[in-house]
This record gives C-alpha cells, sequence and structure tokens, in this order.
C-alpha cells in the first residue's frame, strides 16, 4: 500500500514539472514574409506581403524594415509597425533606379531588444513591353493603318462622306452679306494663347474666312489677345490675301492687338462693333465669360454671327444668341471641311469609323456583361 502511494506521489510531481516546463517555454516568433518584383512595369517597383503566424496574444506587434540597395548603397525606405490581426497585408514600394535589391526584414520586441525574425529579397527588373496595354497597342495600330487607308483613298480620288457643317456652309453666305450692305467682317479667334487647340483651328478657319473676303474685295478685322496669336493672324491673313491674289487689299493694321486682359478686350471689341456696325461676326476659338457680351454686341448692331468653342460652359450662351454654332468637334474638323485636303479628311474620316468601332465595342460589352460574360470589359476596354 505504501509502495503504491509513494508511485501516485512520484507521478504527480513528475506531470507538476513537466507543466511547469510547457508553461514557462518561450514563444517563438513567426511570420510569413515575401518579397515580389512587379511584372510589366519599368524595374521601379515591388511589392512586400507580411503574414503574421502567432496569435495576438503571443505577439501583438511586428516591425517591418525596407531597403533598397543599388550600386552598393544600402538607404532605408519605410520603416512600418505592423498590429498582428492575423491578416496578409501587402505593403506597395517604390525605388529611385532599375535593377534595385529590395530587402525586407522583421523585428519583434523580445526582453527589451528588437530581434529579427524574418528578411527576404528581391531585385526589380523592367520589363520591355507591359502586356496589360497590349489592348491599347492594338487599337493604336488599328487606327494608324486606318487614317492610312483613308488617306490613301482620298488621293486616289475616292469620295469621303463629311457631314454638313451648317456654321460652315454659311461662310460664303455672312462674308456675302456683308459684301452687301458694304460693312467690314470682325474675326476673334478666342482669347486663349497658340498652345491652345481651339485657337490653332480657328487660325485655320481664318485662312478660309481671310480668302473669302479677300475675293469679295471686303474689309476684315482680326481683334487679338494674345501678341503671339496676333503674330500668326497675321500671317495667316496676308497668305490667304496672297492665295486669293489680292494681296494689294492686305492691311496689317487690319490685325490688331485689342487689349491684354479679359474684359479690357471686350471692352475694345464692344466699341469697335459699336462704332463699324459689322455685316458679320466670327467668334471662334477659346472663351470665357466674356462670350455672351460679345455675342449679344454683335447681334445688337445687326451681325450675322457664326461661333464655335470646345468650352463646354460656353456653348450655351452661343447658341441662345448667335445664328450658328460649332459645337466642341466640329471646330477642329472645320479645317478638313473647308479645304478638303486629302490627308485631313482621310485623318477625320478615320476618327469617325474608330469611334464607331469603340461604340459598336462597348454595346457588345454591356451585352454580354448582362448575360454574365466578362471578357470584353476584363481584357479589351479595361
Amino acid at each position: 500500500m505504501k509502495k503504491i502511494a509513494v508511485l501516485i506521489i512520484i507521478i504527480a510531481f513528475a506531470l507538476m514539472s513537466a507543466y511547469g516546463q510547457n508553461d514557462s517555454a518561450p514563444i517563438e516568433p513567426k511570420c510569413k514574409l515575401e518579397v515580389e518584383d512587379v511584372k510589366n512595369d519599368g524595374g521601379t517597383k515591388a511589392e512586400v506581403y507580411i503574414t503574421p503566424q502567432n496569435n495576438p496574444e503571443e505577439v501583438d506587434e511586428y516591425n517591418l524594415k525596407i531597403f533598397s540597395e543599388f550600386e552598393g548603397q544600402k538607404r532605408k525606405l519605410k520603416d512600418i509597425k505592423i498590429i498582428n490581426n492575423q491578416k496578409r497585408i501587402r505593403i506597395p514600394v517604390n525605388t529611385d533606379n532599375v535593377n534595385t535589391n529590395v530587402i525586407a526584414e522583421v523585428y519583434v520586441q523580445q526582453e527589451g531588444q528588437s530581434v529579427k525574425i524574418n528578411s527576404a529579397s528581391v531585385k526589380t527588373k523592367g520589363a520591355w513591353f507591359d502586356i496589360k496595354l497590349i489592348n491599347s497597342f492594338v487599337a493604336a495600330i488599328f487606327f494608324i493603318s486606318l487614317i492610312m487607308y483613308l488617306v490613301s483613298r482620298a488621293r486616289k480620288g475616292g469620295s469621303l462622306f463629311v457631314r454638313k457643317i451648317p456654321g460652315l456652309e454659311e461662310i460664303d453666305n455672312a462674308v456675302g452679306r456683308a459684301t452687301e450692305m458694304g460693312k467690314p467682317v470682325f474675326y476673334i479667334p478666342g482669347l486663349s494663347t497658340i498652345r491652345d487647340v481651339a485657337t490653332i483651328a480657328s487660325l485655320n478657319i481664318l485662312r478660309s474666312v481671310g480668302q473669302k473676303v479677300a475675293h469679295y474685295a471686303t474689309p476684315l478685322k482680326v481683334l487679338n489677345r494674345d501678341p503671339v496669336v496676333l503674330g500668326v493672324a497675321q500671317e495667316v491673313v496676308h497668305e490667304a490675301y496672297l492665295s486669293a491674289g489680292r494681296p494689294d487689299l492686305y492691311n496689317e493694321d487690319d490685325v490688331y492687338f485689342a487689349a491684354g486682359s479679359q474684359f479690357a478686350f471686350a471692352s475694345v471689341a464692344q466699341g469697335a462693333m459699336v462704332r463699324e456696325k459689322p455685316g458679320a461676326v466670327f467668334l471662334l476659338g477659346m472663351f470665357w465669360a466674356e462670350s455672351l457680351i460679345l455675342a449679344e454686341t454683335a447681334n445688337s448692331v445687326g451681325a450675322i454671327q457664326i461661333a464655335g468653342t470646345d468650352a463646354t460652359a460656353q456653348i450655351p450662351f452661343f447658341i441662345a444668341s448667335c445664328d450658328y454654332t460649332l459645337i466642341g468637334e466640329e471646330l477642329y474638323a472645320a479645317s478638313a471641311y473647308l479645304s478638303r485636303a486629302p490627308k485631313l479628311l482621310g485623318t477625320l474620316k478615320a476618327q469617325d469609323y474608330f469611334k464607331a468601332v469603340l461604340l459598336a465595342v462597348t454595346i457588345l460589352a454591356l451585352i454580354t456583361n448582362l448575360i454574365g460574360i466578362d471578357f470584353i470589359i476584363d481584357y479589351i476596354l479595361k
């Protein structure tokens, strides 16, 4: 009986000793660390993924340090405290150079000291092509091929239909009316600089207007706000008179600088319209708050008005107060419409066909998406 009691006591002490050892065993901090190069980029990006493998009660926080190493020089990029929520965390990394080593190290606090528990690295590499943009490449090749085909077709005398733009069709009538009334034609190529696309488009139209007023021997006044636009406008009008065979009618003073300030320019233009009472006024280019002032003044003197702009906020004012308005891209298409040059016509028609293809693809993508097929949206339109 005594032997049994002694045996029980020995077993109890052994179990207590084993339990005490397990309870005091140190916790080993763990985490999964991955460093990956970003594919299809310029070679300056990487991604770091960290996944805690301890319970929050064991390790509540990790310290992630990310370095870049290029040509032997190591530089710290990020020093981040990671709260242990047992979820995989992604950290994007950007480097200054291609082919850079990205090094990630994870530390935890143990007994007041920072201890490294894991590290990983990768070397960034640049790609020649971004595979995700292959759809844009195919679209660009298709568009360029379309332009080349249509330009070639136009040069060979093929018919390229361009819908009628009433505002451009009425240029002849507007100039003719001013001629019949014995009044000048006013032209304002917007208030923006020569870098604005609308200004360039307006100067292209100015050449056609200049040729027509030279043919009819009608005075043309061109008011400018920007000095650079003034110089270009003078050359455009001079060349238009030369091409019409009437260089003797060109007067450099008729293409002049009105004012540099927005509303000072509007005041000068108003005064000129009221004094000279033009028979036709062209407001083509970039306009702001002065658009309605100019249009209403031209209307008050009885002039026929042809306006055009790509400024969305000003289009309603022109539509309300002018006889004809070129809306958005109609202003850009004017040079091709008026000159009928094969290069310009081919490019214009290529844009129309390309937009039609995009519209068809978008409609097809919408239909296929409704029936659960996302291929077009995921791989073509993205």
